[in-house]
């Protein structure tokens, strides 16, 4: 069920009561509120968001001071520095209030796209929730703001990977995340981990065809997705990212120019197989088939254990909904903290 063009207005409730947060709390963990909020709004759960966000609000922080204003002329000096987030939320803020939305974020998804790797990921996970509330329902201000929001996110949290030497691949998706070597020390947070990648398997790199460069994506998305069922015990929050980042992209892609499809596989790939490098264990345990379970039956026990990466994770796993996937969510559910 997806219920993105909800008429209740819960959603877009929620999303004006976040934006007096900032996107991170502590300098270094992101807000997954507006991401999870939108997961409960697509899957008939708006009724359960007031509630889910009054256990969540004790990890909100305050929105946080501007410094200079970004503008046109010298935004480049300002990417990638996470103090100027609240002088890039309001740079987006006004663009998308004087353009359509589709047309600034043409414009910026290939200047953010190679730096997709700062805020570990979350900044695109959050562009992608909000551009599938804006294909569902394009004119509400929250959810335009919360665009804004994404966005400024990812150009202050701006980080690329640079100097990844081209490993020997594979064909399937599932078989380049098989190849992925591990880093050498598997120590630190996220910076530091992915600082160590220093190879990665090619896939997909003949890619030339936006249709195809589609299918690929979806196909890397099933694939991280499943993995997780049998090598999410390796790092339980942090490996949700290899399917999450992926499939925010692949929702991203209807409101961008073909164009832009096939540099959007490419990067989705490399974020997808540098997590699996920095996180994955030695090796994968079998998973327990959801038996009997429904889709809506497993977002139930996700939503009733809380936590947003299990929340989020549910949501990509329902996108696939077949068994392996369905899997992968429970797994989530076993091996993560519940929300209290």
């Amino acid at each position: 069920m997806d219920t993105t063009g909800d008429t209740t207005g819960i959603l877009d409730e929620a999303l004006q009561r976040l934006h007096s947060s900032g996107p991170e709390r502590q300098g270094r963990l992101s807000n997954h509120a507006p991401m999870a909020v939108e997961a409960l709004a697509a899957h008939g759960r708006a009724g359960s968001v007031h509630r889910w966000l009054d256990l969540y609000a004790r990890k909100l922080e305050e929105f946080p001071s501007g410094i200079e204003p970004v503008t046109d002329a010298n935004w480049r000096a300002a990417l990638g520095d996470p103090r100027r987030v609240a002088d890039w939320i309001d740079y987006f803020g006004r663009e998308i209030a004087q353009r359509p939305w589709r047309d600034v974020l043409t414009e910026w998804w290939p200047r953010l796209l190679p730096g997709l790797y700062g805020g570990a990921t979350h900044p695109v996970i959050r562009v992608g929730h909000a551009v599938r509330t804006l294909l569902a329902d394009d004119g509400t201000e929250p959810r335009l703001v919360e665009l804004a929001h994404g966005l400024g996110y990812w150009a202050a949290d701006y980080h690329s990977v640079t100097d990844v030497a081209p490993l020997p691949g594979a064909d399937s998706a599932a078989e380049a995340l098989d190849a992925v070597p591990p880093i050498a020390e598997r120590d630190g947070g996220f910076r530091a981990r992915l600082s160590g990648v220093t190879g990665l398997p090619v896939w997909a790199a003949t890619v030339t065809d936006p249709d195809e460069a589609h299918g690929r994506l979806a196909e890397l998305v099933r694939a991280a997705t499943h993995r997780y069922a049998t090598h999410g015990h390796g790092e339980q929050t942090m490996l949700v990212h290899a399917a999450t980042a992926p499939n925010a992209v692949l929702r991203t892609l209807p409101a961008l120019p073909h164009a832009l499809w096939i540099p959007s596989l490419r990067a989705a790939w490399t974020a997808s197989a540098a997590v699996t490098a920095m996180y994955a264990p030695d090796a994968p345990v079998a998973y327990a088939p959801p038996g009997t379970l429904t889709p809506e039956e497993v977002f139930e026990r996700a939503l009733a254990h809380g936590d947003e990466h299990v929340i989020k994770l549910t949501d990509t796993a329902l996108d696939i909904g077949d068994e392996q996937a369905l899997a992968a969510a429970l797994r989530a559910i076993e091996l993560s903290e519940p929300l209290a």
